[in-house]
């Protein structure tokens, strides 16, 4: 029975594998199979295809050199000097391509040189060593490479076996048996120790038995004997062979790794890296053309662009590794990897030097390596067998990382080096940058182009590296240390124009103090502009009065924006802007006066067209006009900042006041009951940090005792210092209280019972308080020593009783009225005047509320009590006018209002001080000249003098 195919071995050129397809045979073959049919004669065949594909086929099959490698037939021919083998007169010429193939073949073994015109010459002292060796290239090349790692014993062994067809048989019908036999010497991670540890067994074997027995066990273990001799006298011919080159056999084992970098010397062009998971799965969605069918086994990436897989046969399939070498490649239903080993991708690169292509991405300086460093891909045979590593580009391409070199070292400064002449170009760079920013400018340094030139200009074309430019520069600055200095000049701009560095100082002088200022140029920045650093220590002896007035290199321009912020009817008067800025700005002496101040001053001097306070619209400012105020520690970190320096110094007064008492901790006491402190010094100056802290001493009330604490301020000094006293006077005095209750009428009695403090205690209390304050007054004020301190408490203890009996007479008074007042606003009934009825309770509540008495103070309780009887005339003349009394408390509350709105703007400590009561004291004596006028009022009082004094607050 004849079929009339088989598998006939060819190579492919382009693939550089031997493969195995199934094909038509030729006429000649068919006749030959006929012929066996019968030996003496001729047989019967049936033929299972027609006479016409008989006929068609070709007459006889293509001969072998036609169908194979020529590597070892192009090596024997070079080495004999036969010549060309593309001009050798062959019977049957092979393929040029198989030709060149094989030429391929023997560069990769680094036998040939292609290059080399002669074809005497062509041949590689390696070349000619390979030429001796009765085997495959491949396998010579392997054996040799040996001789380098000292494993020359093993990979004899391995060379001689792939020589020969493979020993171990598996017979059809025994493949399960043949297979467990041959487990036993199978390696996981490498077919070829396999033929090692076969090859060990079968030595153990043949010394312990005798020839039929050897015989008799090769058979039962599935081993062929005939091959097995085979492999020994191919290897007894390479080893004799191998010692007439000179290679020397090792003694001892050599390791496994160094077998295989030896054997993957022949095998170059048989490498595979495991193609990446679902790569084809994306490939099909992407593209449906392009799905394929599922393929048993992990599939490698090889050379060209091949692709294979581990044969199932393989000790590797179960199980394969990342990268793989094959001892050949042979395609039958697909492409297959025979004898396999696991390798690891860097013993590649040593041996396939010649072989490999580099591709370089991404030059770019490193500032660590001083040096331009690339990303360098290697491909072998288009296998990446370095997929991202970094190196230097120096050699690679020296013009680009010259250029790189310069603009990131030197321009834009990205090196750390020692020498001189670059950090003193790295100053004066950062110097003209520093204008720029202080002057809001881009225009003033010159750019990079220029600063590049100059060092292009100076720096030899072989300096493309730090290391490279050190070398340089250690011998030129010899002969001219200047060479690569910058001037000041050659850094700024023909442009730049008349800008000064004292324009924009680098220190804010307020007294003593030296603050230290800093610029930036970042529009929409937090801190954009000029920043004042203030250290924490000396905070609360910084005042505002000055900043407004800006450095003087944007001072003009303040100016402008503030003239631009006048309403339009307004700054009509004054255009342009800029050229009424200067005028200004000639006229005044800057920072002697408020700037809002000399403003409205010198515009109305100059067109007489007054200029009001509320014209002036300082929220259109730009924010960089706008000074920031940034409070630092002692460490230079930023405790906060912002453009209020009131605001801020609110915010952060805890953290000064624990300043002051940390730096003060020796002058601090608590506990005191009497005046055991000697003398109280008025200020506290110690330097810290190197600045000189202030700090303002006082008496603390605590209750129970006194303490001497630490004020940022000397109006919180006062007001601390006066409630200290008076605690500490009222301890050590007699309580004048009981007497005075004891000589109180019924009606006083009644009448001091309707207080607000929940009990007659608290508000006599209230009273002694207000009656010490009176007396310390009349006595100038608080002790700052013992003696005074003695002689103040003496005259309190004197007179306590009688001021405080005058008190309480006054608060009988101003609570009897103000018990009326509340009985009259619950009397009211009427749902029409209940917001009046609300608004006057309000009032009430705030006049008469806990602690009232000396808040109110004894010069006051007088005009408290008219107060009140402002508040009976107004419900008086209530339901007459509803209306009218509703307008009347709509002008009150709007100057409540622009009076609370004051009062967040001062700092905690200024809200107390007698300024700012007068003005709340002048809203009252306002209620009474809108609501009881026939009371009278105790000074002229109107809404337009109520607000200058609070503009002037």
């Amino acid at each position: 029975m004849d079929p009339g195919t088989a598998r006939i071995s060819r190579y492919s050129h382009r693939l550089k594998v031997q493969r195995l397809p199934i094909e038509p045979v030729s006429q000649a073959s068919a006749n030959q199979r006929k012929g066996r049919c019968g030996r003496v004669s001729e047989g019967v065949c049936i033929r299972l295809y027609s006479e016409e594909d008989f006929e068609s086929r070709p007459e006889f099959t293509d001969p072998e050199i036609l169908r194979t490698n020529l590597a070892s037939v192009i090596l024997q021919m070079t080495a004999l000097g036969l010549g060309d083998i593309a001009a050798f007169p062959f019977v049957e010429p092979p393929d040029r391509r198989n030709v060149k193939a094989g030429v391929d073949l023997l560069h990769e073994l680094g036998a040939i040189d292609p290059a080399e015109q002669d074809p005497k010459k062509r041949l590689t002292p390696l070349g000619r060593r390979l030429a001796q060796l009765p085997v495959d290239p491949r396998l010579a090349r392997m054996v040799l490479e040996a001789d380098r790692n000292g494993c020359v014993r093993e990979v004899l062994v391995i060379a001689a076996a792939l020589s020969i067809q493979d020993p171990r048989e598996r017979p059809a019908e025994h493949q399960q048996a043949a297979d467990e036999k041959h487990r036993r010497f199978a390696d996981p991670t490498s077919d070829f120790l396999a033929y090692l540890n076969l090859w060990n067994y079968l030595r153990e074997q043949q010394r312990e038995l005798s020839g039929s027995a050897f015989r008799r066990t090769c058979k039962n273990e599935f081993l062929h004997f005939l091959r097995i001799r085979e492999w020994q006298d191919l290897h007894g011919q390479l080893k004799q062979v191998a010692k007439s080159l000179g290679v020397t056999l090792n003694d001892a084992d050599a390791a496994p790794d160094r077998v295989h970098v030896s054997l993957l010397s022949g095998l170059l062009s048989h490498i595979g890296l495991m193609d990446a998971p679902g790569r084809s799965e994306k490939a099909a969605r992407n593209d449906p053309s392009k799905r394929e069918k599922p393929r048993r086994g992990h599939e490698y990436i090889g050379a060209r662009g091949a692709k294979f897989a581990v044969f199932p046969g393989s000790a590797l399939f179960k199980k394969p590794p990342r990268w793989v070498m094959s001892a050949e490649l042979v395609e039958t239903s697909r492409l297959w990897g025979r004898i396999n080993a696991k390798i690891e991708p860097e013993w590649i690169e040593p041996l396939a030097g010649h072989l490999v292509k580099r591709n370089y991405s991404e030059p770019h300086w490193s500032k660590k390596q001083a040096a331009v460093m690339a990303h360098e891909k290697v491909t072998l045979y288009g296998v990446p067998i370095v997929a991202d590593r970094r190196v230097n580009y120096g050699s690679i391409d020296p013009a680009l990382s010259r250029e790189l070199f310069i603009r990131h070292a030197l321009v834009e400064g990205d090196w750390e080096t020692h020498h001189k002449f670059f950090h003193d170009n790295r100053a004066l760079l950062d110097e003209v940058e520093e204008l720029e920013h202080r002057a809001r400018r881009r225009d003033i340094l010159v750019d990079d182009e220029t600063l590049f030139d100059f060092y292009d200009a100076r720096i030899p074309e072989d300096v493309v590296s730090g290391r490279h430019f050190d070398s340089w520069w250690k011998k030129a600055r010899r002969a001219d240390p200047d060479l690569l200095g910058f001037e000041k000049s050659m850094l700024i701009n023909d442009t730049a124009g008349g800008v000064s560095g004292a324009d924009y100082p680098d220190v804010w002088k307020q007294g003593p103090l030296r603050l230290r200022l800093t610029y930036q140029f970042e529009p929409g920045a937090d801190a954009d502009g000029v920043t004042v650093h203030i250290p924490v220590q000396v905070l609360n002896q910084v005042r505002a009065d000055g900043f407004e007035w800006q450095v003087p290199g944007l001072r003009a321009e303040l100016v402008t924006e503030l003239i631009r912020s006048l309403p339009k009817q307004l700054r009509v008067n004054f255009v342009p802007a800029p050229d009424y800025a200067r005028k200004v700005l000639d006229r005044v002496a800057p920072r002697s006066e408020p700037l809002l101040d000399a403003l409205e001053r010198e515009l109305t001097a100059l067109t007489s067209v007054p200029v009001a306070r509320e014209a002036w619209d300082a929220g259109r400012l730009s924010a960089h006009l706008r000074i920031t105020f940034r409070v630092v520690d002692d460490r230079k970190r930023t405790l906060g900042e912002g453009t209020d320096l009131d605001e801020l110094k609110r915010r952060l007064a805890g953290k000064v006041r624990g300043t002051l008492s940390k730096a003060a901790s020796t002058v601090e006491r608590t506990g005191l009951t009497d005046w055991t402190i000697g003398e109280l010094p008025r200020t506290y100056e110690r330097n810290q940090a190197g600045y000189d802290v202030k700090a303002y001493p006082a008496l603390t009330d605590e209750g129970d005792t006194v303490a001497v604490r630490m004020y940022e301020t000397e109006a919180e000094q006062r007001r601390a210092m006066w409630r200290g006293t008076r605690r500490l006077v009222l301890l050590n005095a007699p309580s004048p209280v009981k007497l005075i209750q004891s000589r109180l009428t019924n009606q006083g009695k009644l009448a001091l019972s309707h207080n607000p403090h929940g009990s007659v205690a608290a508000l006599f209390d209230d009273c002694v308080t207000a009656a010490a304050d009176r007396l310390i007054a009349d006595a100038g004020g608080p002790a700052w020593d013992e003696a005074g301190f003695r002689a103040l408490y003496d005259r309190v203890r004197a007179d306590l009783h009688d001021a405080t009996a005058q008190i309480v007479a006054q608060v009988e008074r101003v609570l009897a009225e103000a018990h009326e007042a509340d009985r009259r606003i619950r009397a009211t009934k009427s749902i029409t005047l209940v917001p009046a009825l609300a608004d006057a309770r309000g009032h009430l509540e705030t006049l008469i509320r806990p602690g009232f008495v000396t808040r109110t103070g004894w010069q006051r309780l007088p005009d408290l009590v008219r107060y009140l009887r402002g508040v009976q005339a107004r419900l008086d003349k209530l339901p007459e006018n509803p209306n009218r009394d509703r307008l009347l408390a709509g002008q009150v509350e709007a100057l409540k209002a622009e009076y609370r709105r004051t009062l967040q703007r001062l700092h905690p400590a200024r809200r107390e001080d007698e300024p700012v009561e007068h003005v709340r004291w002048m809203i009252e004596e306002f209620r009474v000249s809108l609501f009881a006028q026939q009371l009278g009022t105790r000074y002229p009082v109107s809404d337009k003098r109520i607000r200058k004094a609070m503009a002037q607050l």
